[in-house]
């Protein structure tokens, strides 16, 4: 089920512990309705005769109180949001797209016929929202809500038959890339396309060893709690999921918080960090895990990355509950949890094609200490000379915000540890420094600001801008600078907001390189707006760095690039259709230190060629190359036979792929890909050719 909350880019928390906390008189007539609900569900669901999809049909209805918040989003997003649109046809042709596309985007429910009909509210939209009319968008929900149900009931009165009856050795596809697919005609084409697709499912089971009668249990299972999720929504949902299309037209991040989301939102922001410590949003069906916490106990464990889909989840050593088509804060229900308890998630990694995998993972609480910068001495020699080359991991932008605006003598902060760190590191005599901001998310603006400082005397730092007003320039006032010599700062493209802004910073006063690949390009401003019922957050500025560049949506580009492990198609700012756009401003007035543009040049020669045999660069572009070549083939062949073949070539070539990386490397090989996790000695293949830039960077400058 495609979104039926407000869940586009609705991302949580999982890592949170929630409290007890007081609701409204309407969110507890709302509570009492799903308890009613619950009871009189479990009842129809659990009869024995095949189920009537006249029984969980329900009609939603607007009130006067939605039309109120819908005139107030309306005022806050025509008003105040960074991108200035106008509410007229086109902007209503967009929100009926968009509308349409969060409520069933893989054309899994609608009839041709529906989207025709629906044809006559394409342009009513921007004079109803002006006005705080809901109808059209109650009207379209209402006749999703009776496909689904219809086509849901269907599919579990049937999916016995199916498993027993469906010929698995049978040569025909599904198409994964249903933008390519049109809405089908009528009830007896998504018959055909709905049966292709639980055959999927059942062969995602057979291959993973499961029974024939399991599998009957589990998809039946499946999407009855689909059903019984359906079943439960209430007009307050629908309204939701209407206005966060409409957020949407205007940014990912723009965004409407109900009543009980908006208290969740509140008590996410104040309660200590007990989890996994993984960000989550939904696409598609599934829940997908966008970061990972610093420090968290999921990056930790190293068996988790972005991207990765989490299709079931489990308590210790009990069953695993499987999660496709659940709501995201119901999979958070069952993910969050107490502190030295273990969660089990099934993980599907990359593409369909690969196998899944279970993941278990303590909770624990994600402490600051763990988020802090650390330093590290490396010694290096190379042609008969040592180098000590001091690297510096910074997680995020962090500031103890009461500690400092209550003025305490040692309030924790970014650019106080590593001022400190680096004053260590100068009495160690070190050659150079490396400022690690790999999956660094941002944090704190001051930080990023004063973090810059430590390396200039005095100037511009980044330049913010909202609509239609004059843009404001934050300046480095301190003229200490406590590091003059050779700089190099590593990226990725999970470095996203604040780090941006430093790595933009350092760029154009070229006073270090930048290495790594193209950053996430989040360079937007949010803040959170009451309501008369909920929040609004709504996107009201943008950055820009001292040279007039935004970094949103492109983000920066390195000096010297290194391949890149997340696909920037499926990972940051640009993965998002509806992003604001780059562009540019006036610069603002301040000193570069000398133009080394040549000196850059040659280092990317040296690098070159010195990654020509480097094994575990070779690794990463082949393994990108395959993973982009298997994304490409949208086509999934629903027979067994080729399935079991298409894995074993996949697991075929991923164990020779590592293996011909280990043997250049000297390494004794594996025989299957299970033994990776048992291998973390190895270093750190970017770390240590930013290292070797780094040598280069010092040579060259020193010669010059």
């Amino acid at each position: 089920m495609k979104r039926l909350i407000p869940v586009i880019t609705f991302v949580l928390f999982v890592f949170i512990y929630f409290t007890s906390f007081a609701l409204s008189s309407g969110e507890r007539l709302i509570a009492a309705k799903k308890i009613d609900d619950n009871k009189n569900i479990t009842k129809l669901l659990s009869k024995k005769s095949k189920l009537n999809p006249e029984d969980f049909i329900n009609t939603y209805q607007p009130n006067r109180e939605f039309s109120r918040i819908c005139l107030q989003i309306y005022n806050y997003l025509y008003r105040a949001h960074y991108k200035k649109m106008n509410f007229d046809d086109n902007l209503s042709e967009n929100v009926f797209k968009e509308y349409l596309s969060s409520l069933d985007s893989l054309k899994f429910y609608f009839h041709q016929s529906d989207i025709d009909d629906f044809q006559a509210y394409k342009l009513l939209f921007d004079n109803q929202i002006k006005t705080g009319n809901l109808d059209a968008a109650f009207i379209i929900f209402n006749k999703y809500h009776r496909r689904f149900i219809e086509r849901i009931v269907t599919v579990v009165n049937n999916i016995p038959k199916y498993v027993d009856t469906f010929n698995y050795k049978k040569n025909e596809t599904i198409e994964s890339d249903r933008a390519k697919i049109n809405w089908a005609k009528n009830s007896d084409e998504l018959d055909i396309l709905w049966k292709k697709r639980i055959k999927n499912d059942i062969l995602n089971f057979l291959l993973d060893g499961l029974k024939k009668k399991e599998i009957k249990k589990l998809l039946v299972k499946r999407y009855k709690n689909q059903l019984k999720r359906a079943y439960q929504m209430t007009s307050r949902d629908v309204f939701s999921t209407f206005m966060n299309s409409v957020t949407q037209i205007f940014d990912p991040y723009s965004q409407y918080f109900p009543p009980r989301d908006s208290e969740n939102f509140s008590i996410r922001m104040k309660q200590s960090l007990e989890g996994i410590g993984a960000m989550l949003q939904t696409e598609n069906e599934y829940t997908k895990i966008v970061r990972l916490v610093p420090a968290g106990p999921a990056e930790k464990s190293k068996q988790l990355k972005p991207g990765d889909k989490i299709i079931g989840v489990g308590q210790g050593d009990g069953p695993i509950v499987d999660v496709i088509g659940w709501r995201i804060d119901d999979v958070v229900q069952l993910i969050r949890g107490p502190k030295k308890t273990v969660v089990k998630l099934k993980i599907l990694s990359g593409n369909n094609r690969e196998e899944s995998k279970i993941v278990s993972i303590t909770r624990e609480k994600v402490k600051l200490e763990d988020q802090s910068a650390k330093k590290k001495l490396v010694e290096i020699t190379r042609d008969g000379i040592k180098y000590k080359i001091g690297v510096i991991s910074l997680p995020t932008f962090y500031l103890d915000f009461e500690a400092f605006f209550k003025r305490q003598e040692n309030y924790k902060s970014t650019t106080r540890d590593v001022r400190k760190l680096i004053r260590e590191l100068k009495k160690e005599k070190v050659n150079g420094i490396i400022i690690d901001l790999r999956n660094n998310g941002g944090g704190a603006l001051q930080e990023a600001k004063d973090l810059t400082g430590l390396f200039i005397k005095t100037g511009p730092v980044v330049q913010v801008k909202q609509r239609e007003v004059r843009k404001k320039v934050e300046w480095d006032g301190n003229p200490e600078v406590v590091y003059h010599g050779p700089l190099v700062v590593l990226v990725n493209r999970l470095s996203a907001s604040a780090s941006e802004i430093f790595a933009g910073a350092i760029q154009d006063y070229k006073r270090g390189i930048i290495i790594g690949t193209r950053t996430y390009g989040k360079g937007t401003v949010q803040s959170l707006q009451k309501l008369q019922q909920g929040r609004l957050k709504i996107t009201l500025a943008k950055f820009y760095r001292i040279s007039g560049e935004s970094t949103q949506h492109k983000g920066v580009i390195p000096d010297i690039n290194f391949p890149a492990i997340y696909d920037p198609e499926k990972i940051g700012e640009s993965s998002y259709s509806q992003a604001l756009k780059w562009d540019k401003i006036k610069p603002a007035f301040y000193h570069p230190f000398k133009d080394k543009a040549d000196i850059y040049k040659r280092l990317s020669i040296l690098h070159a060629k010195r990654i020509i045999k480097n094994p575990d660069f070779n690794h990463f572009v082949e393994s990108n190359r395959f993973k982009k070549e298997m994304r490409n083939r949208t086509l999934i062949s629903l027979n067994i036979l080729k399935r079991k073949k298409e894995r074993t070539d996949i697991e075929k070539f991923r164990l020779e792929l590592e293996n011909k990386r280990r043997k250049l490397k000297g390494m004794k090989s594996i025989k299957k890909l299970d033994e990776l996790t048992q291998n973390d000695s190895e270093k750190d293949p970017f770390l240590v050719e930013s290292e070797n830039i780094l040598i280069d960077y010092i040579n060259q400058t020193s010669n010059n």
